[in-house]
């Protein structure tokens, strides 16, 4: 009997222990804990649209993903440029909340003039541009850097817009007025074409970022465009 009343109980206890092995199984490893809303994933993205406003202080960006007719898709970026700061500081965030950095720039003294080195939210540095003074005097020119892989070189595709652009600063109260016709920048590395930015028609400044090659880093891309708005008068 007492035989009988152990193996009972001993069976009871293996059906215990299997149930509880059996719960342990089925439970799955423990979850991480909870992160904050990754930046979208602008890498595999070729065309994207910027638009501005202004304001008193600051000119505001929204920079989105194009559709295939050319109009505005989703947000991936949200950028504010302090018009008041002498070297030109403008920070990339990946919403409206301004709350995670995407990317940022701001000038620096360097032998050629103002270097941008454009950083990301720890500060690490993965690219810059600067203005390559004696090719900008006829058409603006740039040197962007993407280390390790690219080197581009920007310019104004056309002469005559460009040199129209360049008179338009020097005119009175003009400075004040958009330049509404339409310009292009061409990005080449060893004279092939890897990026285009185009300044569209019209009163409302609205650009349009086409990237040529998966290679080029879809942040530096962005921000040398927003640059190239936000450093016109410098």
């Amino acid at each position: 009997m007492h035989s009988t009343g152990t193996q009972s109980c001993t069976g009871a206890g293996e059906e215990k222990d299997k149930a509880a092995v059996s719960l342990i199984k089925a439970t799955p490893a423990q979850a991480p804990a909870p992160t904050h809303a990754e930046a979208p994933d602008i890498q595999s993205h070729d065309t994207f649209v910027i638009k501005k406003t202004l304001s008193l202080t600051a000119g505001e960006y929204v920079v989105s993903v194009a559709r295939p007719d050319g109009s505005e898709g989703e947000p991936v970026a949200y950028a504010r440029e302090k018009r008041l700061s002498l070297r030109g500081q403008v920070t990339v965030y990946t919403d409206a909340s301004r709350k995670s950095v995407l990317a940022a720039f701001k000038g620096r003294d360097h032998e050629v003039g103002y270097m941008y080195d454009v950083r990301d939210a720890s500060g690490q540095s993965f690219g810059s541009f600067h203005e390559d003074a004696g090719a900008s005097f006829l058409r603006r020119t740039w040197q962007v850097r993407q280390p390790g892989t690219t080197k581009l070189t920007c310019r104004e595709r056309s002469r005559v817009v460009a040199f129209v652009r360049f008179v338009w600063e020097f005119v009175p109260y003009l400075e004040y007025v958009p330049f509404i016709w339409p310009y292009r920048f061409e990005y080449t590395e060893s004279g092939k074409p890897l990026m285009t930015v185009t300044k569209k028609l019209g009163l409302h400044t609205r650009y349009v970022l086409e990237i040529l090659t998966p290679d080029i880093d879809r942040r530096l891309a962005i921000a040398h465009t927003l640059a190239l708005d936000a450093l016109e008068a410098d």
